[in-house]
């Protein structure tokens, strides 16, 4: 048994404990619908939440395209100018902070932010057609499939980049640094990377499911205040991961690029270089 199923079970076995026999009470924390599949359990929720926060994302991208400046058309859009303005700026973040990175780095960031806040925005909308039924639109970022695999590819892209940039040599040298003896500690912290990034993305989507859960207990008369307001919070919640996330993507590009194109910008002035963040 893991982490991801003895969790769900010793909370989900509490709050039915809870629920008492009187009140006949009995939520399931982290349940999920499962099919089999050449012989493997997949959760169908988790997948059909993970398809549908990508195609809304696919779908946000292909209306972008459409709105943009037409080759007869010198006037942009205001949804072009809005999206320019979030891409220029996130690429000047990037860069004020970071130095220079590939420019694939924060096309894919943005990419990680839109899927994984929609994904874990998706448990808000009601779902369930009775009591008894899961929900249909389950946050897939509350299960740690999606969440190991989103940071298994993140990590993967981020030691592709690092050998490209540097070389099989010069990338795999800098687990020797500053000392060889930390070797083995270099190693280890760069294995629990994509374990951290996916666990602290569950971790706190999850919380959010059991407070619904637990706001589940109170009687319906008084729980439309408390339902409210969570769900708002869960809201900011779920958009401080998604930043997080990328975040987290972005620093990690630029760590396993460090120390190439540091002398490109030597001719800028010395204010150009304070952190934007800083200000």
């Amino acid at each position: 048994m893991t982490f991801a199923t003895v969790l769900p079970q010793a909370i989900g076995g509490f709050l039915a404990a809870g629920g008492g026999e009187e009140g006949g009470t009995n939520i399931e924390i982290g349940h999920h619908v499962t099919r089999e599949w050449f012989g493997f359990t997949v959760n169908i929720d988790t997948i059909s939440s993970t398809v549908i926060a990508g195609l809304i994302v696919l779908i946000l991208g292909f209306v972008l395209r459409s709105r943009l400046t037409k080759a007869d058309d010198h006037v942009p859009s205001k949804l072009q100018l809005i999206w320019e303005a979030v891409v220029s700026e996130v690429n000047r973040q990037v860069e004020d902070n970071l130095g220079k990175v590939h420019p694939y780095v924060a096309p894919l960031a943005i990419a990680l932010f839109f899927f994984i806040l929609f994904a874990n925005w998706l448990e808000l909308i009601p779902s369930k057609l009775n009591d008894d039924s899961p929900h249909l639109l389950a946050a897939p970022t509350a299960d740690t499939n999606l969440t190991y695999a989103l940071a298994a590819v993140t990590i993967i892209s981020v030691w592709a980049y690092g050998i490209r940039t540097k070389g099989v040599k010069g990338y795999f040298s800098h687990f020797l640094q500053p000392f060889p003896v930390l070797l083995p500690l270099n190693i280890l912290e760069e294995l629990v990377k994509p374990i951290t990034l996916a666990l602290r993305l569950f971790g706190n989507i999850f919380a959010g499911g059991i407070m619904l859960a637990l706001i589940g207990l109170i009687p319906i008369w008084a729980s439309w205040a408390p339902n409210i307001l969570w769900k708002a919070f869960d809201m900011f919640i779920g958009g401080i991961q998604a930043f997080i996330f990328s975040l987290l993507t972005v620093l990690y590009f630029a760590m396993a690029g460090a120390g190439h194109g540091e002398h490109d910008d030597e001719h800028e002035e010395a204010d150009s270089k304070t952190p934007a963040l800083a200000h």
